[in-house]
């Protein structure tokens, strides 16, 4: 019986900078969506995907001590985002919102756009007003797809204390939307 230890091409364990890019691009739109929840807009969160990337990259020699490669990814990506949100340069300069200047979708009806918009907005506030250790266990689950016992374990801590972490920040979350 052979026992697979990781992605192969003709039968060899691809390099680790291999893996690494591919795992990084098959996560790429779903780090994203999870880091514009974190910071506010796409282009803040490509940009923090991208330095997360590169951080990423410049640890790839250690990747074979990575247990979860997709949970370290986004753990790499929450942190460059907690970073770029705490710098002085990101407060004092915002970038233009394409959507300020454009006329929404014709798919949806002005009141829907607006509605949608909405939305989104109260759910992002809902999220940025968890504390930090529930918004990240929320966010690995939700947008991260990862288990508790994945997050568990990302965290060092025990699956019971991600639980409560989660249930504490639904109902904070169900709280604000109602």
């Amino acid at each position: 019986m052979t026992v697979q230890t990781g992605p192969q091409l003709d039968g060899k364990p691809l390099p680790p900078g291999e893996v690494l890019v591919r795992t990084f691009n098959d996560l790429r739109d779903e780090l994203i969506s999870a880091l514009v929840f974190v910071l506010g807009n796409p282009e803040d969160a490509r940009d923090a995907a991208q330095d997360a990337f590169i951080k990423c990259w410049n640890a790839r020699e250690q990747l074979g001590a990575v247990r979860n490669l997709r949970a370290w990814i986004f753990r790499v990506c929450f942190n460059t985002a907690k970073d770029l949100r705490r710098s002085a340069w990101h407060r004092k300069s915002r970038p233009l919102r394409a959507e300020q200047y454009t006329m929404p979708a014709r798919d949806l009806a002005p009141g829907q756009d607006v509605e949608r918009k909405e939305a989104f907005e109260r759910i992002r506030q809902a999220v940025l007003g968890l504390r930090e250790e529930e918004k990240d266990v929320f966010l690995l689950r939700q947008n991260g797809e990862l288990t508790y016992e994945q997050i568990a374990e990302l965290r060092g801590c025990p699956v019971s204390t991600v639980k409560t972490q989660m249930r504490t920040a639904l109902e904070k979350i169900r709280k604000v939307l109602n």
